[in-house]
């Protein structure tokens, strides 16, 4: 087993649990549940998920390759985000490649360093520098999220 691999397990594991402590009403960082319906059976799915805002505008940011969410966000187009206990419809925008570099290199830069990290543990960024992430813009999907 690879060590991304055994990060993802390690996350999905992390993720009940932030899931079921979010859906208490104890709501922490900037962290939300997206429910999207999963784009083959139409049954809602729901993912614990960062909302970034930068510049006045919230994104979310993909940290897996292969990540459901985000093959789920493009065939639905919108979502439901929950934090503790409010819940509002939302459509998440994919954002272009080039219009994703400065958002990246913002993510990264003014975030803990472990944002940074993942990008690189998960395979999708090279280093867990600013231009790094700039640079892995193709394989990190990027969502602006706006009211539905």
């Amino acid at each position: 087993m690879t060590t991304a691999q055994n990060y993802r397990r390690m996350v999905n594991a992390g993720n009940k649990i932030v899931v079921g402590l979010q859906r208490l009403g104890v709501a922490f960082g900037p962290m939300q549940l997206l429910t999207v319906p999963g784009r083959r059976t139409g049954v809602p799915r729901t993912f614990p998920i960062a909302v970034i805002p930068i510049d006045g505008d919230r994104y979310i940011f993909q940290a897996y390759p292969k990540a459901a969410w985000v093959a789920n966000a493009r065939a639905a187009g919108e979502v439901t985000l929950t934090r503790g206990r409010r819940t509002s419809a939302a459509r998440l925008t994919e954002v272009p490649v080039e219009q994703r570099r400065p958002l990246l290199r913002e993510l990264v830069a003014k975030s803990p360093a472990s944002v940074g990290k993942r990008l690189v543990t998960t395979g999708l960024a090279e280093a867990a520098t600013p231009d790094a992430a700039a640079a892995a813009a193709e394989r990190i999907a990027v969502f602006r999220v706006e009211p539905a």
